[in-house]
């Protein structure tokens, strides 16, 4: 699993185009999950998400997906749940404090970030505190409904 983090952090800017082309696809499809019904679709799109994003990024569904302004790295993967960059205890060959056999989730963030084309940018961008209310759902979901409400003016 680790292997595929770390391959998935050096392929950022590939992952990065793939997200936005599906992004658009989840966006424009909002008509129809909203005649379905978004809470109808939570379960299986969560439970497939779950599967792919925890292969790729060894994603921990917060439900607050921060992997396009983390260089695709899962910031949740940090022992100490930081969502806003390192603790002071990275080792200086960038490896974690907590877990000294693990790279720091942050060097691996602000590496995938430079590969990007918004990443440069988004990985100074100030993330929110996890809801952990909504942890476990679907955050492909969440982004459908919420982009897709903003553009039909709702």
């Amino acid at each position: 699993m680790y292997a595929v983090r770390n391959w998935s952090v050096r392929h950022a800017r590939g992952l990065e185009a793939f997200y936005h082309r599906f992004e658009r696809l989840l966006v424009a499809l909002h008509p129809l999950w909203k005649a379905i019904g978004y809470e109808r679709l939570e379960r299986p799109v969560a439970a497939l998400e779950r599967r792919v994003k925890g292969f790729l990024f060894d994603c921990r569904m917060c439900g607050h997906c921060t992997l396009s302004a983390t260089g695709m790295s899962c910031c949740m993967n940090c022992p100490k749940n930081l969502r806003n960059g390192p603790c002071g205890g990275v080792r200086a060959n960038g490896h974690c404090e907590v877990k000294p056999e693990m790279r720091c989730v942050w060097v691996d963030a602000y590496d995938g970030s430079q590969r990007m084309v918004a990443g440069r940018e988004a990985i100074q961008v100030v993330q929110i505190a996890v809801d952990w209310r909504i942890g476990g759902r679907s955050s492909w979901l969440k982004v459908a409904r919420d982009k897709g409400e903003k553009a039909r003016g709702r």
